[in-house]
């Protein structure tokens, strides 16, 4: 049974107080337990990961970024500019990215870290809000689990997400900046391998253009800045670095990412068998999004299905990236003719950030099959709404056909019930 509105609000609204109970214990818990500013515990720098971007930023202003590609000449950096010991990190973004984080050089670390936050924030509501602006629904997005993970870590999820959000609700109303968008996203360029496929599939040749215009042009302007050698260092230095992290990733990292290659190294497969397991998922991803955008379906599940794709599809993919994913539940959850599995499947997958890291630590395997049930049963419903389209279209078009047949009686057009009738009549 579809929920009514008034009981839709009521479950954002509960949901949206979770979300925020969540961050603030979150937060609260580890800066009153595990921080003595700016370090915790266990010797990170508070943001963890954001000690990437704002060692990135000083790099791109005062050095040259193409060196620390290098895992040992990076954390000797690393422990020059804080202390010995300091825990083992790898800067490995596509260098294109310090063309928009250099400002933060200018900041001391922490200050950086705030205006990093916040600026996630502002542009993951700026991305949201032109469609969605009731306060539950935008706590419920902006405060997901994911969120406060990606503010925890640090990380740049709250903009890819942005960005991605942007672009599929962009793709026809402003195709130029959308296809921006898209050539932004390439930051992190795992997310968008599907993006290509889709804009071929749909005949969306402007945004492509678009998206490998800007694309090409972050290219050129990142050699033209830190020289041609960054392009060079980062294909053959960080990215064979970035293979052996995946295959051999340890400790925490491996739960914090729910694919069906982490879920195996969470129980020490290797990576052979993690590959092998990977191949199915990652297959039926692409194969659902041919399938989708072959022809035009549902538009709202249709991005659904699109997302939940293109996290299905890959090996590597974090938790704290999944913050688009409080949009693409939303979407699922305000549909009128979304059933109870329906709306339990879209929260579960608003809960995976965490409920990852869970199974993971007790080393049950399971976190991708929540991704896996909701982009199966999204591809059900595209079937059942197209088949349910096509079946309208095929009465119309018969009933239309009928309704112009000269009554063989009288030589006139006339409704197909009229015929009816006097068949019955004259019988």
């Amino acid at each position: 049974m579809p929920a009514q509105p008034a009981a839709l609000d009521d479950q954002f609204f509960k949901l949206a107080i979770a979300a925020t109970v969540f961050s603030v214990v979150l937060l609260t818990g580890y800066f009153a337990f595990m921080v003595t500013l700016p370090y915790d515990r266990l010797g990170y720098l508070v943001g963890r990961d954001f000690v990437n971007t704002w060692m990135g930023a000083r790099i791109a202003v005062h050095g040259d970024p193409a060196v620390w590609f290098d895992l040992l000449s990076y954390n000797t950096a690393l422990q020059e500019t804080f202390r010995r010991g300091f825990p083992l990190h790898n800067w490995s973004y596509p260098p294109h990215l310090l063309l928009f984080t250099w400002p933060l050089a200018f900041t001391p670390y922490l200050t950086g870290l705030f205006l990093w936050t916040s600026a996630g924030f502002a542009a993951l509501l700026a991305a949201v809000s032109p469609f969605e602006r009731r306060p539950p629904r935008l706590i419920f997005i902006c405060l997901a689990p994911a969120v406060a993970l990606n503010a925890f870590a640090g990380q740049n999820g709250m903009f890819t997400a942005a960005l991605m959000i942007f672009a599929l609700t962009n793709l026809d109303r402003r195709p130029i900046w959308a296809g921006i968008a898209i050539g932004c996203l390439t930051i992190k360029p795992q997310l968008g391998v599907l993006i290509p496929l889709m804009l071929i599939l749909t005949g969306r040749w402007r945004v492509f253009a678009s998206a490998a215009a800007t694309t090409l042009t972050l290219a050129g302007l990142t050699a033209a800045v830190f020289g041609p050698d960054i392009w060079r260092a980062y294909l053959e230095v960080a990215l064979p670095i970035q293979k052996i992290i995946l295959d051999k990733m340890t400790g925490i990292a491996a739960p914090m990412m729910p694919t069906p290659f982490q879920n195996m190294r969470v129980i020490g497969m290797p990576p052979e068998v993690c590959w092998a397991v990977q191949i199915g998922p990652s297959l039926a991803a692409v194969s659902a999004v041919i399938w989708t955008f072959w022809r035009k379906r549902d538009p709202d599940l249709s991005l659904a299905l699109f997302v939940t794709a293109a996290f299905a599809a890959i090996p590597y993919a974090f938790n704290y990236d999944m913050v688009v994913f409080g949009w693409v539940v939303m979407l699922v959850l305000t549909r009128a003719d979304s059933t109870v599995l329906d709306r339990r499947l879209a929260i579960a997958v608003w809960l995976l950030p965490v409920v990852t890291v869970i199974l993971g630590l007790l080393y049950i395997p399971l976190s991708s099959l929540i991704l896996l049930a909701f982009g199966a049963r999204l591809v059900q419903r595209l079937f059942e709404t197209s088949r349910d389209e096509d079946g309208s279209q095929t009465l119309l078009a018969v009933s239309n056909a009928e309704q112009s047949r000269p009554s063989p009686r009288q030589g006139i057009l006339v409704p197909r019930t009229y015929i009816h009738t006097q068949g019955s009549m004259a019988q």
